[in-house]
């Protein structure tokens, strides 16, 4: 016989019950569009409810935002573990990444958000980078600090960059966004010529 939930245990799932169905409908109607009672009626609960957890809509948006972008978050905490120099352990993190965003459908649906919302609500935009973007930034640039401390990367423009050095993992989730199945991606042929040009521009030229 399967046992039913405590009452503890429904209030303690709620919030993530509730972020789970913003974010359904966040992707279907975008920021704006979407109502708290839109939210309350896909769960068949009172709009009030959500009060209790989520003082507004923005509120309700930033907490779902950092939600989601925990376990990217957990990932990039693991490249401490990866092995070899650090152009090595710079391949393997934008292979990880490529693969872990490419497949990642809520982080897609987090940009797409960004860039349809964006104009007319900045905040959207500034919560997409701090939860998604700076952290994978912020990994990057400390193996390219590595490598020019180490010699092994050239100090250059690019090398203070990290943006740039993931500037194709963002075009290939914006194509996989725009192209909506419609046309099937070589992500593969993608990586291998990100990374051909990435690493050859950073590494130090041998005599």
């Amino acid at each position: 016989m399967l046992n039913k939930i405590t009452r503890a245990q429904q209030k303690a799932q709620r919030p993530q019950e509730i972020m789970e169905a913003a974010f359904e409908e966040f992707s279907i109607n975008g920021f704006a569009a979407t109502r708290l009672d839109d939210i309350a009626k896909r769960l068949g609960i009172s709009k009030g409810t959500i009060y209790l957890y989520f003082p507004t809509k923005e509120a309700l948006f930033e907490a779902m935002a950092h939600h989601h972008s925990q376990p990217f978050k957990d990932v990039l905490a693991k490249v401490d573990s990866f092995k070899g120099s650090n152009a090595d352990r710079l391949r393997q993190l934008l292979l990880f990444a490529f693969e872990k965003i490419s497949n990642n459908k809520k982080i897609q649906q987090m940009l797409r958000l960004s860039l349809t919302e964006g104009t007319r609500l900045p905040e959207i935009v500034d919560r997409h980078y701090e939860e998604f973007v700076a952290p994978l930034a912020e990994t990057i640039g400390k193996i390219l600090t590595a490598g020019v401390t180490e010699g092994e990367f050239r100090q250059s423009c690019a090398t203070t960059m990290p943006e740039v050095i993931m500037s194709s993992i963002m075009h290939m989730t914006i194509l996989n966004i725009t192209a909506l199945g419609r046309r099937k991606l070589n992500k593969q042929a993608l990586i291998d010529a990100h990374l051909d040009l990435t690493l050859h521009g950073l590494l130090v030229k041998k005599n």
